[in-house]
């Protein structure tokens, strides 16, 4: 499946998870049986990984999600990445949050 399918794929369960309450419960209890159900194929997980969905959708929560940290000597950088390397800010690989439901200034800046 391509990005562009995958997003518009992934994009359709959480629309469907907005407007349906039951099918968000079930999303969050048991993703991969309630995705394949959705769109009618199975998925490929790969071997030892899983599928966590979290309900987010809470207005009046900030949620931050604490991603896996990265194998610097797995990983091929991108440009941007190459230039703070090369300014020698290589370790530990820059942290970026985006907050969507804030004002700004969560840690008192702007």
């Amino acid at each position: 499946m391509s990005t562009k399918n995958e997003q518009e794929a992934l994009q359709s369960i959480v629309q469907k998870a907005w407007k349906d309450p039951v099918f968000k419960q079930n999303l969050i209890a048991n993703p991969k049986q309630t995705i394949e159900s959705f769109l009618g194929r199975s998925m490929n997980i790969p071997e030892g990984k899983n599928i966590a969905v979290v309900d987010q959708s809470n207005p009046t929560t900030i949620f931050i999600n604490i991603p896996a940290e990265p194998d610097m000597d797995d990983m091929e950088l991108n440009e941007d990445q190459l230039d703070i390397v090369a300014g020698g800010q290589a370790d530990p690989p820059p942290v970026i949050l985006i907050i969507s439901n804030s004002n700004g200034g969560l840690f008192g800046g702007n």
